[in-house]
C-alpha cells in the first residue's frame, strides 16, 4: 500500500483553542468516533487469539487419541486458517492504531508550534528549550496513547474473558488455581506504578529545565560547573535509576508469576488425569492457554503504566499551554 494513500486524520475542527480537560476528552477530540471502530477491531482479534485452544484440545482428545487422521487434517487446517486470519486482523488492528496516534502527533505539532509563534515578548524566548522538549519527546508520549487508549485494554480485557470462561467451562478447578497466580499482578502494579508516575513527573519538569540551560548557555567560554546543568543532569540519572529499581523489580514478580502458572496447571491437572476426572486434552489446552493470557496481562499492566504516564505528559503539556 503506498504511503501516500493512508492520509492523517484532522480532527474537526470547534473553534476551541483551549487544552481538553482531561486526557480521555483529548483522545475523544484527536480520534473521535474512530475509537469504537478500532475496539470492534480489536474484540475480533481476540476472540481469533483464544479460538485455538478448543483446536488444540480436540486435536489431543478427538483426532491424536482416537487415531482419527482425517479430523487431524481438518483440524490442522482449521488451526492455520485461523493463525492466519488472526495475523491479518492483528496487523490490520496495529495499524489502525497508528495511524490515529501518529494522526494525533502530527496534529498537536502543528498546533502547539503555531501556539509558540503567537506568544509575544521575552517569554516566548526563555521557553524555547521547553518548547523543544515538548513538541519532541513529550507530545510523542502523549499522542501515541491515542490509537490505543480504547482499542488495547478492550483485546486484553475480550482475551482474558474469552480464555478464562473457556477453562471455567472446561475445568472449573484447574482455571481456579491458575487465576489465583494472576490476581497478585493485579494488585502489585497500581501501588508500585504509583510512585513510578512520581518519578515521571518529575523528571519531565527537571528535562524541561535542562532543555531550557542549553538553550540560554552564552555562547563564550564557559565553565559548566557554575551553572545548574550537573545537579540537573545527576538528578535525571538518579530518577531514572530509581525507575528501573522499581519497574524492573515489578516485571520479575510478574515473570515468575507467569511462569509459575503452567507447573500449578500441570501438578493439579496431571492429579485429575491420573484419576480419571479431566483429559489429556484439557491438560495440553490449559497450559497453552495460561501462556496465551500472559500476554494480555502483561499487556494490560503495560497499558496501565503508558496511561498513567500519558495522563502526567497530558497536564503538563495543558499547564504550559495555558
Amino acid at each position: 500500500m503506498p504511503l501516500k494513500m493512508i492520509r492523517p486524520r484532522k480532527p474537526e475542527a470547534t473553534g476551541d483553542q483551549t487544552p481538553a480537560t482531561s486526557l480521555w476528552r483529548y483522545v475523544w477530540r484527536m480520534s473521535g468516533c474512530h475509537q469504537i471502530w478500532v475496539s470492534l477491531l480489536a474484540v475480533i482479534v481476540a476472540a481469533l487469539s483464544m479460538l485455538p485452544i478448543e483446536l488444540q484440545r480436540r486435536l489431543v482428545d478427538d483426532a491424536i487419541t482416537d487415531g482419527k487422521l482425517d479430523l487431524l487434517l481438518k483440524l490442522a487446517a482449521a488451526y492455520g486458517g485461523v493463525l492466519v486470519l488472526h495475523g491479518i486482523c492483528k496487523y490490520l488492528l496495529r495499524l489502525y492504531q497508528g495511524w490515529l496516534s501518529e494522526s494525533s502527533i502530527r496534529y498537536n505539532r502543528l498546533h502547539l508550534s503555531q501556539l509558540h509563534e503567537e506568544h509575544e515578548g521575552k517569554q516566548a524566548h526563555e521557553e524555547d528549550g521547553k518548547v523543544v522538549s515538548i513538541i519532541g519527546a513529550e507530545i510523542d508520549k502523549l499522542g501515541g496513547f491515542v490509537g490505543e487508549c480504547l482499542s488495547q485494554p478492550v483485546v486484553n480485557t475480550a482475551m482474558l474473558v474469552f480464555g478464562l470462561g473457556y477453562m471455567m467451562t472446561k475445568a472449573p478447578l484447574v482455571a481456579t488455581i491458575g487465576l489465583a497466580a494472576l490476581i497478585p499482578q493485579v494488585l502489585l502494579v497500581p501501588l508500585v506504578q504509583k510512585r513510578i508516575n512520581i518519578l515521571i513527573a518529575r523528571r519531565v519538569n527537571t528535562m524541561r529545565r535542562v532543555s531550557d540551560d542549553l538553550t540560554h548557555l552564552p555562547h563564550d567560554d564557559i565553565d559548566l560547573d557554575e551553572t545548574n546543568l550537573p545537579d540537573r543532569i545527576d538528578l535525571l540519572y538518579r530518577n531514572r535509576m530509581m525507575t528501573f529499581v522499581l519497574k524492573f523489580g515489578m516485571k520479575a514478580i510478574i515473570n515468575f508469576l507467569n511462569g509459575a502458572t503452567p507447573l500449578i496447571v500441570l501438578i493439579v491437572g496431571g492429579y485429575l488425569v491420573i484419576e480419571g476426572q479431566t483429559t489429556i486434552g484439557i491438560v495440553v489446552a490449559f497450559i497453552s492457554g495460561f501462556d496465551r493470557l500472559s500476554d494480555p496481562m502483561r499487556e494490560m499492566l503495560s497499558y496501565y503504566r503508558v496511561a498513567a504516564q500519558a495522563n502526567v505528559q497530558h497536564k503538563m503539556i495543558a499547564r504550559w499551554m495555558r
